[in-house]
């Protein structure tokens, strides 16, 4: 028991891996480049180079967070900007009221976490601006509070380039939060939600850790999420599409008429059929597609009636389909079913409808998996 000791003391020493791919590393480096350039010339050609050198060092901290770490909550816009105004401002008080000593320099790095930690604005290198305010040269204590001006207009340019760069490299910047679809407009909760993680249980376990986590709810919701997800890959044991659709697919022409899918749709017990020409899907109809034109006035029908006109599935098909590879992994098919409320996904193979997915086809499979794993459990040997 003892050897094994120091290793897991010396495991405790080294870094922890980076989960990002390679790809990421160049975005973020290319991007902070640009952002400290940018932010530190502009600042120079306004205000001068000495003063732009003055706060580069905080600046490139920044950089690294809204381009490294864009997602954090530590490097949203709001915390940038305001940290930087409020630091600059508590920094510049305390050296007019106290001078510039390091004791000074040390009580407005505190202050400064205080107040950024109050107006939600916590950002690490506010704090780098804080001090280096305070243990400016004379020649940038003669701006007097001028020198909030060329504090915020670092920060400010840097956020422009960071919200253009991650943008145009597919990086969401600023991080918004998660919107909720309710396709039931109901007031009960999402269906993953009644037997999962809530926002509530997230709430409470940030409150009971009691520490700064780098890491905004929303995003420690996903991360919750995609674990739960991988999980469920691996118990459901490579089930695919393919493994649980149906092959023999009942589907529908554009020039269909709507009674005779009304027909193929009670007949076969279904709730949609595909829409297909030449083989090729080109849309998919359901029952509530069907009962639109069902529900339209009377003088619809009479007009109908009679003029003879006969309603064709073309007219009221949506032509948005969502369909699936054949490979796709059973787990990605759960929240198109559960959450999107689908009834019916298309399976497609290079382009060609090959199958349907419906609900019952997803509990059949996962009902078979489950009674797979109970029998391969059953079948253990305990062992002593």
């Amino acid at each position: 028991m003892t050897a094994s000791r120091p290793p897991n003391r010396l495991h405790r020493w080294l870094p922890a891996p980076l989960n990002t791919p390679p790809k990421e590393w160049l975005r973020a480096g290319v991007g902070a480049l640009l952002g400290l350039f940018l932010a530190g010339w502009v600042t120079s050609l306004v205000f001068g180079p000495a003063i732009a050198l003055h706060l580069l060092g905080p600046l490139a901290a920044s950089a690294v967070l809204v381009f490294a770490v864009h997602s954090g909550p530590l490097a949203q816009p709001w915390p940038v900007v305001g940290s930087y105004a409020l630091a600059g401002i508590i920094g510049l008080a305390m050296r007019q009221s106290c001078g510039p000593e390091l004791w000074v320099a040390a009580s407005a790095l505190g202050v400064s976490i205080l107040v950024m930690c109050l107006m939600r604005c916590l950002h690490p290198p506010g704090g780098g601006v804080a001090v280096s305010v305070v243990l400016a040269d004379p020649g940038l204590t003669a701006m007097g509070e001028h020198l909030l001006e060329p504090v915020l207009l670092n920060a400010g340019v840097l956020v422009v380039v960071a919200i253009l760069y991650n943008r145009c490299t597919g990086a969401a910047y600023p991080k918004g939060l998660a919107s909720r679809k309710d396709l039931h407009h109901t007031q009960d909760p999402p269906p993953r939600e009644r037997v999962g993680v809530r926002g509530e249980d997230l709430d409470q376990a940030l409150e009971a850790l009691g520490e700064f986590v780098d890491v905004s709810r929303d995003e420690l919701e996903q991360i919750i999420l995609a674990t739960e997800q991988q999980a469920l890959r691996r118990s459901l044991g490579g089930l695919t599409a393919a493994s649980v659709m149906s092959r023999d697919v009942q589907f529908a022409t554009p020039d269909m008429p709507l009674a005779q899918a009304c027909k193929r749709l009670a007949g076969h017990h279904v709730k949609a059929l595909p829409v297909l020409v030449n083989g090729e899907l080109v849309g998919i109809v359901t029952v509530s597609d069907l009962l639109g034109p069902a529900m339209r006035p009377q003088r619809q029908g009479w007009r109908r009636l009679l003029g003879g006109e006969v309603l064709r599935l073309e007219q009221v098909m949506s032509r948005q389909v969502v369909s699936v590879d054949s490979r796709a992994p059973l787990d990605t098919l759960l929240p198109l079913l559960c959450e999107r409320g689908l009834h019916c996904l298309p399976v497609l193979e290079a382009g060609r409808l090959v199958g349907v997915i419906t609900q019952t086809d997803v509990i059949a499979g996962l009902q078979r998996q489950v009674l797979s794993q109970a029998k391969a459990s059953d079948s253990r040997v305990p062992t002593l």
